[in-house]
């Protein structure tokens, strides 16, 4: 079915809602000058479908289609190591996060292990690297009256990983590692500064060193969210030292993130400018995907072919945060490299040799395995967060807190797909509330939950309509985000089911409306008194 179609299809089901999503892309670019074909060359867009119907980048022909991996997994973070390549991403306020996934052709991807289990506050831009055996993991964090930097290291990807230290590093983000000509190991930070680190990487040494790079600037009539100097990746390639590095802003205008390079012999300088800056940057509203930046190069399965992974956002889709994508990049005879995949909305060959892995992973959980840290993360939990979960006999139990979404830290995951499915049967005990949720963060987030006597409605993050529940106690509910289009259905013994009377459009529910860089993740919830238990909770894409 086409990309088009499929929104038409689900119209419908909704009673016509579903289509009024169409325009939305459409409406945006109407409002761009440059914008005219309104992105008819991507609406034809089809992705090869894997388990539960979620979308794959393999498309079984020897090419892919972005994005690599869905949903938001943002400022990847990419290590070759040997055969196999591993990538971790911007958690923010999920705990467990790093989530550390693995592939060995660049293109199909699957979880590994969750490597940071301690709340440090949220997490961005980490950085994943292997020196001298062992693997690191230095990542920026922000508590409201705290914030720095943290080292994590392990001798196995898998684990275990050593709980966070500190490297008291309060004014930066987004380290970049990266070892000098005099062998010693730095990190670039935010805003063009550095500092040289310890020979066992879990310290600094000495004092930040201000301004060591000023990137280069973009023309002063670009549409942009603000300079935004940040995200340094480094690679040694030849006689240079190479560093890509990000500006223009994360989100606002699509067409402000872009990606910039510059070289230099040595780590102390001077840089010099790429002449192909900015190698990637979303020109128009129009295209598919929308503020492309923070890249990391990496070389493919067979030497010589190299790659840029980055991440961006899906046109119309602020919601589902930023999305993996993987550009093919080409060398060029003056040492430096251009981008060769245009606005990724077509499908692009493989990258050669590498072996393909089952991608992906499902998301639905009979409870009957800990998929904890694998799949499910607390919003800002307590330390001890996790003692309000209990899995017995496939039944999820898990103790109530709070009073609504806003105070009980849901258990979320991240799903990257436009339309979907989930549905599950809860129990409570009086006192309690429960149910299922979409949660960007505690302002703002949408669902359906029930206490013994009533249902209760969440939308814009507050608790709006309280009308009469006649299931009691026990119900299936089911939630559908048909393109962001929500609507829900509940049933005694999920069989018959009958439709919730309130819909909601949740497509501002995400950054440039609210901040903080997030997704609309689906989960459950518990709030009051005594405990819920969940079971059977089913994921499907639509």
């Amino acid at each position: 079915m086409r990309f088009i179609d499929r929104r038409t299809a689900l119209a419908g089901l909704l009673g016509g809602v579903a289509a009024s999503a169409l325009p939305v892309r459409a409406a945006f670019a109407q409002t761009h000058e440059e914008a005219a074909p309104l992105g008819r060359e991507w609406a034809h867009m089809k992705w090869r479908r894997g388990v539960e119907g979620q979308r794959m980048a393999d498309l079984g022909d020897g090419t892919f289609l972005n994005p690599i991996v869905a949903g938001d997994h943002p400022d990847p973070s990419i290590l070759k190591d040997g055969d196999d390549y591993y990538m971790t991403f911007s958690s923010f306020e999920s705990v467990p996060g790093i989530h550390i996934w693995h592939s060995r052709d660049l293109v199909n991807w699957g979880p590994v292990t969750a490597a940071l289990t301690t709340n440090i506050g949220s997490v961005w831009a980490p950085e994943l690297i292997k020196h001298a055996g062992r693997f690191y993991c230095y990542i920026p964090a922000r508590f409201p009256e705290y914030r720095s930097n943290y080292v994590i290291w392990a001798d196995r990807i898998e684990g275990p990983w050593s709980e966070p230290i500190d490297l008291k590093l309060p004014a930066h983000i987004d380290p970049g590692h990266i070892v000098g000509e005099d062998g010693k190991r730095y990190l670039f930070l935010n805003g063009g500064d550095r500092v040289k680190l310890t020979d066992d990487g879990l310290a600094v040494d000495g004092p930040v060193d201000k301004g060591v790079y000023k990137a280069w600037r973009y023309p002063e009539d670009w549409i942009v969210e603000g300079f935004a100097q940040e995200g340094p990746k480094l690679l040694k390639r030849g006689d240079y030292f190479y560093m890509i590095t990000a500006i223009g802003g994360t989100a606002g205008p699509p067409t402000g993130h872009m990606v910039i390079a510059a070289r230099s012999k040595s780590i102390n300088g001077p840089w010099e400018d790429c002449p192909n800056n900015p190698i990637v940057r979303t020109r128009s509203g129009a295209e598919k995907w929308w503020s492309r930046g923070h890249a990391t190069l990496v070389e493919g399965p067979t030497a010589g072919d190299w790659w840029m992974v980055y991440h961006g956002y899906e046109n119309a889709y602020w919601s589902l945060g930023r999305q993996t994508l993987l550009d093919p990049i080409e060398w060029t005879e003056d040492g430096w490299f251009h981008a060769k995949g245009g606005d990724l909305s077509q499908p692009i060959p493989k990258p050669r040799g590498g072996q393909a892995a089952p991608h992906g992973m499902a998301l639905s959980d009979d409870f009957s395995t800990d998929k904890f840290g694998l799949q499910w993360s607390f919003y800002d939990p307590q330390p001890n967060e996790k003692d309000r979960l209990r899995r017995e006999n496939g039944v999820l139990h898990m103790r109530a807190k709070g009073k609504a979404p806003v105070d009980c830290s849901p258990l979320t995951f991240v799903q990257g797909e436009q339309a979907y499915q989930i549905e599950c049967e809860i129990e409570i005990d009086p006192g309690a509330v429960a149910g299922l949720i979409l949660f960007y963060d505690r302002a703002l987030y949408a669902g359906l939950g029930f206490d013994a006597q009533r249902f209760v409605t969440h939308q814009y993050g507050i608790e709006r309509g309280r009308p009469a529940n006649p299931h009691g106690r026990r119900m299936f509910i089911r939630l559908t985000n048909a393109y962001q289009n929500v609507y829900f259905d509940t049933s005694p013994d999920g069989q018959a089911w009958t439709r919730f009377d309130r819909g909601m459009e949740v497509s501002g529910y995400n950054q440039n409306v609210r901040g903080g860089f997030m997704m609309l993740r689906p989960g459950l919830y518990t709030a009051g008194e005594g405990e819920a238990r969940f079971r059977n909770f089913k994921f499907k894409a639509l």
